[in-house]
């Protein structure tokens, strides 16, 4: 897919997506020869209690990473999950993410972390993913991750992103606090406003507890 024709298709399908977004998922398919579609989910969100997988995955520069401690740490995340030759909704969640970011601008990479992680290690190896990232990522703060099979799979089954079947894995972005460990997961096509809400509500929280803690010890000063 050349650069021109992959904007274009992302610029369509962004439109499209984001129209439907109160009352459709996309449907997910394959690029190649004898995918199939998944049936469309409505959109929709839903508490996540999550877990992260004791192993190491590689980012899009080709260097070892783990989610947990190199990635999510005290940060506030908003993580999606694709695969590059899909021609579906993973290019729609990658332009969700692109938009958030964009909005977001400097707070991406201090108090923000972006997570894209690639369902189909196979075939997506690190320099695989930082030509994908390139249509998508406009600055610092957004990490592309493959693996072993082995290390995706038990990543993506504590996150909740597990399917056997590529073409229907869900479309799906998770946005949590990595210090408090409140998550969400949003399925279907979820529009960018409602994930940088959710951010800064996190947020907002983290000021509330700090400015609680704050006073609750003066009050216990003799």
């Amino acid at each position: 897919m050349t650069t021109r024709h992959a904007c274009r298709t992302l610029a369509l399908a962004l439109a499209l997506a984001l129209a439907l977004a109160s009352s459709l998922a996309l449907a997910h398919g394959d690029s190649e020869p004898g995918g199939h579609a998944a049936q469309p989910r409505p959109a929709s969100e839903e508490k996540a209690s999550v877990r992260f997988a004791d192993v190491s995955l590689l980012n899009q520069d080709g260097m070892p990473v783990r989610l947990e401690q190199d990635l999510v740490g005290e940060h506030l995340v908003v993580m999606g999950f694709i695969y590059t030759r899909c021609t579906t909704v993973c290019p729609v969640v990658s332009a969700v993410m692109g938009k958030v970011q964009e909005q977001l601008g400097g707070r991406v990479g201090q108090e923000i972390q972006l997570v894209s992680i690639s369902v189909d290690p196979q075939r997506d190896d690190a320099r695989r993913l930082q030509r994908y990232a390139r249509t998508f990522q406009k600055g610092p703060g957004w990490s592309w991750l493959t693996g072993t099979p082995y290390a995706i799979g038990e990543t993506l089954k504590g996150l909740g992103s597990f399917s056997a079947d590529l073409s229907r894995h869900p479309p799906l972005i998770l946005v949590g606090d990595g210090r408090s460990g409140h998550w969400k997961r949003y399925y279907g096509v979820t529009d960018p406003a409602v994930l940088i809400d959710e951010l800064n509500r996190l947020s907002a929280r983290r000021v509330h507890v700090k400015s609680t803690a704050i006073a609750d010890r003066h009050e216990v000063q003799p």
